[in-house]
């Protein structure tokens, strides 16, 4: 599992990202992860979703792993953040 096959999800517009996944198998990688953190955790499973149902039909879930880190905001007070990463292989 490299860096390259990885797609982070943030603030841009949903399709973006489903571009990018797509982009990723189309060149060569048949396995992507999907990673989020926080409230961009819905925007993830959308992504995946999206790019099964539409774009890539022969992709599969693989795995999901979710986590919690502590993140130390301003003033050094420490907040927990949930993460998930979602592997889809085709």
């Amino acid at each position: 599992m490299t860096e390259e096959n990885t797609v982070y999800i943030g603030k841009k517009p949903t399709m973006n990202y489903v571009l990018a996944v797509v982009t990723q198998f189309n060149s060569g990688s048949d396995e992507v992860v999907i990673k989020a953190r926080g409230r961009s955790i819905s925007k993830a499973v959308d992504v995946a979703e999206i790019t099964r149902n539409r774009f890539v039909q022969d992709a599969d879930v693989t795995d999901i792993k979710i986590s919690t880190e502590e993140l130390e905001g301003e003033e050094g007070r420490v907040a927990n953040v949930s993460s998930i990463e979602i592997f889809l292989k085709k």
